[in-house]
């Protein structure tokens, strides 16, 4: 007999079928065992009867979270016991055969409450289990349906899903990168990609007009609530369209998408309002505002996109200038000389989405012609062989004819924690990493052998010391 889910077993009443999951609840009422069973779908009251003195031997060895199947037939509850609060409610399992498939020790902690009263690290520590929640298990399963819907809009659109390289080379683009190092050259190193940024723009070279992807990105960054070394970003590339355009479309997408998948979010204001970065820090005193009326009510959303940042940042402590979002954001000027002689003044086709004074979503028309790439690197403090040496493959690159492109990266996991009213990022992703960068399940970072240092010639160095003192 096949297994089937459990939220399907309305649908076989007077028929015998077999189920499997594990045991959530345990009731015993003498003659009369109930055994409510939860697999991934929902959860089934199932009944053990003392007619067949074996199965009421297993019935009375069960214990929460053991893993079962059952086989038996599927009756309709008594009128007086059925429960309108799950699907499975009117009916239940009249237990024919059972089998133990795995015993299971006492969970170190609760599951059937929303988890917020136990502590992050262990819950980190157990996060298969913590996944058993149901906040979690929701949380998951809404993610899902979320991505699958952006994929589907763009799609629709003209757009096409390409993959992007892990392993890529390290280069300035804001953030330390994680760096990994190659066994088969040695000295040198990959980095994980920040963003797929040069990838996405080559592939407009490449004649890929409309680029999406469900991007994984990589930030060695200090501790931050909102943000994880591993992340996930809804990543879109686009030629020929200016900036309004682009801000048209993810507006579109993001109305479409909270009415399909969040009918009881309203947003309050559609089209989204444009607000400039110097009006937003003037009267905001932030440049990514919460314009809700009603600060109180999750159930409002209050989209908008912030424009026309400075192109420029100067850092005092390191006495240069740094880009506010990132090198490869076009200047909305084309005179070189003011680029390099005043960079504090202008202003950059920036733009950032926020939500409810979340910044979710950030993005920008790109440099395409190299003359111009070149100066913002030369205002970074760049030496041109160093420019060539670094950024050659792109430049190259867009030495073949390239469109005018621009894109934007709104980030789902900050989405997701606004939309289901979670404090923090963690909640939203399966297996999430401290706010330092652990992972406490699997023990991560850890050390390795000193057979894998030598494999990649890496040296130690508080190894070295104590081989020296010894």
């Amino acid at each position: 007999m096949k297994r089937i889910f459990i939220d399907k077993t309305p649908e076989f009443l007077g028929k015998k079928v077999k189920v499997a999951g594990w045991v959530n609840s345990i009731r015993s009422h003498g003659k009369l065992i109930f055994v409510d069973l939860r697999d991934f779908t929902g959860v089934l009251q199932t009944v053990f009867r003392n007619e067949k003195e074996e199965l009421h031997k297993i019935a009375k060895k069960l214990r929460s979270e053991w893993v079962v199947e059952l086989e038996g037939e599927i009756s309709a509850r008594p009128p007086k016991m059925v429960n309108p609060k799950i699907k499975t409610g009117k009916v239940e399992l009249v237990v024919e055969k059972a089998r133990v498939l795995s015993e299971a020790k006492t969970l170190p902690f609760p599951i059937e409450t929303d988890g917020y009263e136990i502590s992050e690290e262990k819950r980190l520590k157990y996060r298969y289990l913590d996944l058993r929640r149901e906040r979690l298990k929701n949380n998951l399963i809404v993610r899902q349906k979320v991505i699958q819907f952006m994929r589907e809009f763009l799609i629709e659109r003209g757009f096409v899903e390409i993959e992007t390289p892990i392993l890529t080379k390290s280069t300035p683009e804001g953030a330390r990168d994680f760096i990994v190092p190659s066994r088969l050259q040695k000295g040198k190193f990959y980095a994980l990609p920040q963003s797929p940024q040069q990838y996405k723009q080559l592939l407009q070279v490449a004649g890929f007009e409309r680029y999406f992807q469900i991007a994984r990105c990589f930030r060695d960054e200090d501790p931050r609530a909102d943000r994880q070394a591993e992340f996930t970003q809804l990543d879109i590339e686009v030629s020929f369209m200016e900036q309004e355009e682009i801000l048209e479309l993810i507006e579109a997408l993001f109305v479409a998408l909270v009415k399909n998948r969040f009918p009881e979010k309203k947003i309050s204001k559609i089209p989204f309002p444009r607000i400039s970065y110097k009006k937003a820090i003037e009267k905001y005193h932030s440049d990514k505002p919460d314009l809700r009326k009603d600060k109180s009510n999750n159930n409002e959303l209050a989209f908008a996109f912030v424009v026309d940042f400075p192109m420029f940042e100067w850092k005092k402590e390191e006495k240069r200038w740094d880009t506010v979002h990132h090198p490869f954001t076009r200047p909305q000027t084309e005179d070189i000389e003011k680029i390099k002689k005043h960079p504090g003044e202008i202003l950059a086709y920036q733009y950032d989405l926020v939500l409810n004074g979340v910044e979710i979503g950030g993005g920008s028309l790109r440099c395409y012609k190299p003359e111009i790439l070149e100066a913002v690197f030369e205002v970074l403090g760049h030496k041109k062989a160093e420019i060539r040496q670094k950024f050659g493959h792109l430049l190259s690159a867009f030495g073949y004819g390239v469109p005018p492109h621009g894109g934007i990266a709104p980030g789902i996991d900050r989405f997701l924690c606004v939309l289901l009213g979670e404090k923090n990022i963690r909640e939203v992703i399966a297996f999430p990493k401290t706010g330092d960068n652990r992972d406490l399940m699997m023990d991560a970072p850890s050390e390795v052998s000193k057979e894998q240092l030598e494999e990649l010639g890496i040296v130690i160095k508080n190894q070295k010391k104590k081989k020296e003192k010894s």
